[in-house]
C-alpha cells in the first residue's frame, strides 16, 4: 500500500469513526505527512493505529487520539500555543498549522534537535523549541490560548492552569494504568476552570511527572 492511500484509511477508518468531523483538521491531517515525521525503520507504521516507538522509551500518540486532541483544543488562527512533549514534531506541525505560534518543550535534547530538522525541512517556522522538564509546569511567566500536553499526568500540576489565558484550553490524559482519561480544561474567570473527560486512553507518563502518595491502611 502507498502512503498517500495509507494517509486516506488513516483518516476514514481511524479518525472519522471517532466523532473527528472537523473538516480543517481532516484536510490538514490529510496532507500533512506523518511519515517524515517517523524514522525510516518504521515508515511503514506511519499511518497505523499504533504507538510508534521513539526511542527514550517514548512514543507517538495514535493518529485518532491526536485528531480528537486537535478538535478538542478548538486551536484558532491567533492562539498561542504551548506543547508539553514535542516527541516527533508531528503534532507541533499540527498545531502551527492551525495557530499562531507554538511554543513546544521535550524533556529529551535529542527529540529536539530532530523535530527542529524536521520542521524546517517542511518550512515551518511559527514555532520555538526548547528542552526542558515540564513535569511540575513551565513558563509561568506567559500566558497561553491553549496547552497541549502529549504525555499522561498522574495529577495536573496546579501551575498549568494559572498559564492558561481567559478562554484558554489545556488538554491532558490523567490518571495511572489502567484507568486514564483525556481530560479538556478551560480557564472560565480569572479564578475559575472548568473540567470535562472527553474518553478514556492511555500514554506514557511525563518522565518525573509527580506520583500522588498511595493510600496506606
Amino acid at each position: 500500500m502507498g502512503l498517500e492511500q495509507a494517509r486516506f484509511n488513516m483518516i476514514e477508518q481511524q479518525i472519522r469513526p471517532w466523532d473527528v468531523l472537523d473538516a480543517e483538521i481532516l484536510g490538514l491531517m490529510s496532507r500533512l505527512p506523518r511519515d517524515h515525521f517517523v524514522d525510516e525503520i518504521h515508515r511503514r507504521l506511519a499511518y497505523a493505529d499504533t504507538a510508534i516507538p521513539l526511542g527514550m522509551n517514548e512514543y507517538m500518540m495514535h493518529p485518532k487520539v491526536e485528531a480528537r486532541m486537535l478538535q478538542a483544543l478548538e486551536v484558532h488562527p491567533t492562539d498561542r500555543i504551548l506543547e508539553v512533549g514535542t516527541g516527533s514534531g508531528y503534532v507541533t506541525a499540527l498545531l502551527a498549522k492551525l495557530g499562531y505560534h507554538v511554543r513546544s518543550v521535550d524533556i529529551h535534547a535529542a527529540f529536539t534537535e530532530l523535530a527542529g530538522q524536521r520542521l524546517k525541512k517542511l518550512g515551518i517556522g511559527n514555532i520555538s523549541l526548547e528542552t526542558g522538564d515540564a513535569s511540575h509546569g513551565w513558563t509561568p511567566d506567559s500566558l497561553y490560548d491553549v496547552v497541549a500536553i502529549t504525555g499522561s499526568l498522574p495529577v495536573l500540576p496546579e501551575s498549568y492552569k494559572h498559564i492558561l489565558n481567559r478562554g484558554g484550553r489545556l488538554f491532558v490524559v490523567l490518571g495511572q494504568a489502567p484507568v486514564m482519561e483525556a481530560t479538556l480544561i478551560r480557564r472560565t474567570g480569572n479564578n475559575e476552570w472548568s473540567s470535562e473527560g472527553l474518553f478514556e486512553t492511555y500514554l506514557p507518563p511525563l518522565l518525573n511527572a509527580e506520583t500522588p502518595d498511595a493510600f496506606v491502611f
